[in-house]
């Protein structure tokens, strides 16, 4: 085997035996990796119907497949069966020949004939030492798909974030950083269910993004804004981009700058990058993103980016979402009661909205009241995210609906938790 153009992601092919012996040294440390940590689920197609932001491709998906074979390779490692792995994973590579990490494994079962293997990528030390930084990403990556695989959301659980979506929100993706994994989830009358979840890459200085061309990716909640065509893109960004809406108005209110923060897929000659590769973007593998882009609605789909999420199943949330519900309808009521006063309680001192202090948003918002007449508020399909980091925030997006009106406004809120009490610090039309 040629390890150095593994390392480069090349491959070689053919009929190769396996000895017991030589494997009987490596197979405790995949044993040790991979046994106990395969849901029994995991890799298998799912389906859902939905409106996408583009018009619906013929193709059958193919979301999730080389990782569910790659896992299925290292099952029968771990399970002495290692004719068949080595036949899986040589299929593998033939049908991937980008999957690195796929050739490594590969690489490492055809090393076998000849030598004992150490470590999962146990390559000879002039050649990791030439191929230092891949094959150090490479080990990364595995090691991130494994703690994924191991630490599986339970069943009809959420990020705790999400502490409502509406039905506008007809899919909600989650990106946790710390395990380099997205969750793609459907909602529906019926609840919400977890669709699919994909291994991704995040930007070379790791998260937090500051300043623009910091090389971070943005934590907190954004929404998708467009759908780019990939035919007007470099090869980099693979089969698509789905630009997200940073940064965000918490973002600006902290100063933070930069932007085209995107979830795009890899270059063509690539399936996937390395955990750290991009420039402050999520990335995932083609096949993953275009199921993504057929799955997923601009505008409405929002995009959580954080890092070790804490799950929690509907009813685990239903008290919080009860008060910060009441505490909305709270403020409709206020605003029905049409006292300028008792409205602007609401509002934080330090309130900014589009250039607007709250001096200048007063003033507008009394004309408001007279035009409203005392008539009641309606709030329709109402989202609540919450974040929290040095603070407590609740992103709220609502349609405003005045009694003996069709139709409204969609309304997005930034609230903060203040001394135990929630103050709005900016209120727009959502867009």
């Amino acid at each position: 085997m040629q390890t150095s153009h593994l390392l480069a992601g090349g491959q070689r092919r053919g009929p190769v035996s396996c000895p017991h012996g030589q494997l009987s040294r490596w197979v405790p440390l995949v044993a040790a990796l991979w046994m106990g940590a395969l849901h029994p689920s995991y890799g298998e197609p799912l389906s859902g119907k939905s409106r996408p932001v583009a018009e619906a491709r013929p193709t059958p998906s193919t979301d999730g497949v080389a990782e569910a074979r790659l896992i299925e390779v290292y099952r029968q490692i771990a399970n002495a069966n290692h004719r068949d792995a080595l036949r899986r994973a040589e299929k593998l590579v033939t049908d991937y020949p980008h999957f690195q990490l796929a050739q490594l494994v590969y690489g490492d079962l055809l090393s076998t004939q000849t030598r004992p293997l150490q470590a999962v990528g146990d390559v000879p030390s002039d050649l990791a030492r030439a191929g230092a930084e891949n094959l150090n990403a490479l080990r990364s990556e595995a090691q991130l798909r494994i703690a994924a695989i191991k630490e599986r959301p339970p069943a009809d659980a959420l990020p705790s974030q999400f502490v409502a979506l509406s039905r506008r929100n007809k899919h909600a993706i989650a990106v946790d950083t710390a395990k380099a994994r997205l969750y793609l989830f459907e909602n529906t009358g019926n609840g919400t269910r977890l669709l699919a979840d994909y291994y991704i890459s995040v930007g070379k200085a790791g998260v937090g993004k500051n300043v623009e061309g910091d090389l971070r990716t943005p934590l907190g909640v954004y929404f998708i804004t467009s759908s780019l065509d990939p035919k007007s893109l470099p090869d980099l960004y693979g089969s698509g981009a789905l630009p997200v809406s940073y940064p965000n108005v918490l973002d600006v209110r902290r100063g933070k700058t930069g932007s085209g923060i995107w979830l795009h897929g890899t270059p063509s000659h690539q399936f996937t990058r390395e955990p750290q590769a991009t420039e402050g973007c999520v990335a995932v593998a083609n096949p993953d993103l275009d199921r993504i882009i057929r799955t997923v609605e601009i505008r409405t789909t929002p995009v959580l980016i954080g890092k070790n999420f804490r799950w929690l199943r509907p009813s685990q949330l239903a008290a919080e979402k009860q008060l910060l519900t009441d505490t909305l309808k709270t403020w409709a009521q206020t605003k029905k009661d049409g006292q300028a006063a008792d409205l602007l309680r609401f509002y934080a001192n330090d309130f900014n909205a589009d250039g607007k202090d709250l001096a200048q948003f007063a003033q507008g918002l009394r004309t408001e009241l007279q035009k409203l007449g005392g008539r009641a508020v309606q709030l329709r399909d109402l989202s609540l995210i919450r974040w929290t980091d040095e603070a407590e925030i609740l992103v709220v997006t609502f349609g405003e609906v005045v009694m003996g009106e069709r139709s409204g406004r969609t309304v997005r809120q930034y609230w903060q938790r203040r001394a135990n009490v929630w103050k709005i610090i900016y209120e727009g039309v959502a867009g």
